[in-house]
């Protein structure tokens, strides 16, 4: 066996399981705001407010005729 394959093997490793936990709490960080401004919004009794955050796109623009 080499031992310094084994060696760059386990460093290797060890640096993508580091990388995937960073990516984990970041992610779990961001699902944590999420669930907040839920929880925040539907707490909230402004019904339009709800409606803007199902629906942004909807009530920006006025078709005129004149």
């Amino acid at each position: 066996m080499d031992i310094a394959f084994i060696s760059m093997a386990l460093s290797q490793s060890k640096v993508q399981q580091q990388a995937s936990i960073s990516v984990m709490k970041m992610a779990i960080g961001i699902a944590e705001q999420q669930g907040e401004a839920i929880h925040k919004l539907m707490s909230t009794s402004d019904v339009t407010a709800i409606q803007h955050a199902a629906q942004p796109h909807l009530g920006g623009n006025i078709d005129l005729k004149i």
